[in-house]
């Protein structure tokens, strides 16, 4: 039976909820990252804050995908923009300290991943067949306009200095975080079927689709490169003595680059296959990525940038289209959290383990290690079968 067309308004409530979260994300991290670098942390410790964005939602993705299917989207987003906005007060009161930044990161990631576990269902659900790779394009085009604004409010508050005004990021945060929850309210849930018993299509039966280990591991680097660059492209700024204007700028380009490519995507995927493209977007994210750290004048570098951006923007959108198509009726929730605990899972171990493995070399060998991470990466996605 084919899905009756949603109003245009709903969709529109929906890509205006999706380019909010991303804005107050992708302002966020980065912010707090140097707020971090104010208090004169360690390399491994703004590892560790990167990661802390990540571990309480490794924990709660799957269960959460799973209520998503039970109670749907809309109750999600709405839970989700709480716990935003709760992350942003937090950041304003207890920022002033390590453990407060690392607590306001655990907020912020839980509430990330409640709003796009009903965000990424709500798609997947509302999509219809042969159409998935186009809608998950537009959708990922929408949170990259956000990934693009949120940097760019740093310009506004103090883009001239090496640090901007961490505090009024923060409050400013606070205001766009209760937007969000308003909009929310507006959110309009799908005529999604009725979910199946974990029993009969749980994340075991999932996880035995084929191909799909491959996929997670391919998913959760790409996204886990993306993190890295918000925490670390601060941190090789400040290194080099960059404006925070212009950090935020490279951080604009890398998203806009992701946005072009995701706007695209359907018409490309037809034409030469979601491997071909897949393994085209890690090479040149590869290339991007390790030509980033090297000096170079800054035309050169938001060149650098822009390469590594056109590369990561591909990875997410394939993923989620392909476990969309492959997932039962009722199960798009719980498959979207399975992609999503992959991702968390990486943007736990990824960060840390760089910012160990590249103490000495500072945020220069942390972005050459996560280069390496994608390349390996890319050579086990050549054996992901082809559509």
């Amino acid at each position: 039976m084919r899905v009756p067309r949603r109003p245009p308004l709903s969709l529109v409530v929906l890509l205006v909820h999706t380019v909010v979260v991303q804005v107050l994300t992708f302002v966020l991290r980065p912010t707090a990252s140097y707020r971090a670098l104010e208090l004169d942390v360690s390399t491994p410790v703004l590892g560790l804050l990167g990661a802390s964005f990540a571990l309480v939602p490794l924990l709660l993705a799957i269960p959460a995908g799973h209520l998503t299917d039970r109670v749907g989207e809309r109750r999600m987003m709405l839970c989700g923009a709480v716990l935003l906005m709760a992350a942003c007060v937090c950041f304003l009161a207890a920022g002033g300290s390590v453990a407060g930044l690392i607590l306001s990161s655990v907020l912020l990631g839980t509430g990330h991943l409640l709003a796009v576990v009903g965000q990424q269902a709500l798609v997947a659900n509302t999509a219809g067949p042969g159409r998935f790779d186009a809608v998950f394009g537009r959708y990922t085009f929408a949170a990259s306009i956000g990934q693009a604004v949120g940097p760019g409010l740093i310009i506004v508050f103090g883009g001239g200095q090496t640090v901007p005004d961490t505090e009024a990021i923060f409050r400013g945060a606070i205001l766009i975080s209760a937007a969000l929850v308003a909009c929310s309210v507006g959110v309009q849930a799908s005529n999604r079927p009725a979910a199946v018993e974990q029993g009969t299509h749980g994340v075991g039966s999932l996880l035995r689709l084929p191909g799909l280990f491959r996929a997670l591991l391919t998913s959760c680097v790409i996204l886990s490169a993306v993190d890295i660059t918000l925490v670390y492209l601060p941190a090789l700024g400040t290194e080099r003595g960059l404006a925070s204007g212009i950090v935020a700028f490279l951080l604009v380009v890398r998203a806009a680059s992701s946005m072009v490519s995701r706007l695209f995507l359907g018409r490309l995927t037809a034409r030469f296959g979601r491997r071909t493209m897949l393994l085209s977007s890690i090479a040149a994210s590869v290339v991007g990525m390790a030509a980033t750290p090297f000096p170079m004048p800054v035309w050169l570098l938001a060149v650098a940038v822009a390469v590594m951006g056109l590369g990561l923007g591909v990875g997410q959108p394939l993923t989620m289209s392909w476990l969309a198509e492959s997932a039962p009726a009722g199960t798009r929730g719980r498959a979207m959290s399975l992609r999503l605990t992959g991702n968390r899972l990486g943007q736990v171990v990824l960060p840390s383990a760089v910012g160990l493995v590249a103490a000495g070399a500072g945020a220069p060998g942390v972005l050459w290690a996560t280069a390496g991470s994608l390349a390996a990466v890319g050579v086990a996605a050549r054996k992901l079968h082809r559509s």
